[in-house]
């Protein structure tokens, strides 16, 4: 039986630093608090039979048999509400993330193939870093207008020059290794010593930019269609739902309870995801 010997320089990683580091306290909390909230919205069919656009004639009802959360302003039934809402969230964060960083990546690749590639990519990064998420909302908005894709494009937008500046830092560091040196010595061409040796050794804080990055989607959504900017009534958002609270937070505390408590346990969640597998990498 053979023993895989490593490049020189190279250093052997534990397989299960990511679980390593979501057994922790941080992590089993994040997975928690992001877990249950995307359960409950996978499971709103069977968690309440109410539709989340169905006016009804009680309206601004407080938690009670029938409506555990209570009623919107149009007499909705906020906890159907609120459950479809997490799942419109986590269906355009899940969406635009992935998107965002594959765009990031692809830029961080092009800039490794040259001086000229790299000082344009991040020409391109610092313009799009110069927008704040919300000032990008406002001007992507006032082009495409509100709704779920534009939201999704924001986002996207919004995280490509993250994911492009992690990918190219760790690209500056493992191809200067020793294990790098001694592939390009070895007559391996630049693209296969990139693409086989570099990148796979540079993606480990793209794995916690990720979970950085569905926080920040979740706070980009909800901040979006809480302004009007996002995903338009009828249709169920987190933000949404903030929004049409904010005229009764002194008379109807409760309207905003629960989308409040979701948004913020989902936010939180990711956070924590992203500290604990930060530990767990480190290690």
């Amino acid at each position: 039986m053979t023993t895989a010997t490593l490049p020189p320089g190279a250093t052997a990683r534990p397989r299960n630093r990511y679980l390593a580091g979501l057994s922790t306290w941080r992590g089993l909390v994040g997975l928690a608090l992001v877990g249950l909230p995307a359960l409950a919205g996978l499971l709103a069919p069977l968690l309440t039979d109410a539709d989340p656009d169905a006016q009804g004639p009680l309206a601004l009802a407080g938690p009670g048999t029938g409506h555990p959360l209570g009623t919107d302003d149009l007499g909705r039934d906020l906890f159907s509400r609120v459950l479809h809402g997490i799942t419109a969230d986590l269906g355009i964060v899940l969406l635009a993330v992935p998107a965002g960083a594959l765009l990031g990546c692809a830029f961080a690749l092009l800039a490794a193939t040259s001086r000229w590639a790299d000082l344009a990519v991040q020409r391109a990064f610092d313009l799009l870093l110069s927008f704040p998420g919300l000032i990008l909302g406002l001007a992507v908005t006032a082009v495409l207008g509100p709704g779920r894709w534009p939201v999704v494009v924001i986002i996207a937008i919004a995280e490509i020059p993250y994911f492009g500046r992690q990918l190219r830092s760790g690209i500056l560091v493992q191809r200067e290794r020793e294990y790098a040196v001694a592939a390009r010595v070895g007559g391996a061409t630049r693209r296969r010593v990139l693409l086989r040796h570099v990148v796979p050794n540079a993606v480990d804080p793209l794995i916690v930019q990720t979970a950085v990055a569905l926080s920040v989607g979740v706070f980009i959504e909800g901040a979006l269609s809480f302004l009007g900017l996002g995903v338009r009534p009828p249709e169920a958002t987190l933000g949404s739902i903030l929004s049409q609270s904010v005229a009764y937070l002194a008379t109807h505390p409760a309207f905003a309870a629960g989308p409040l408590a979701a948004t913020t346990a989902l936010v939180l969640g990711f956070t924590l995801i992203a500290e604990a597998l930060n530990r767990g990498i480190r290690r």
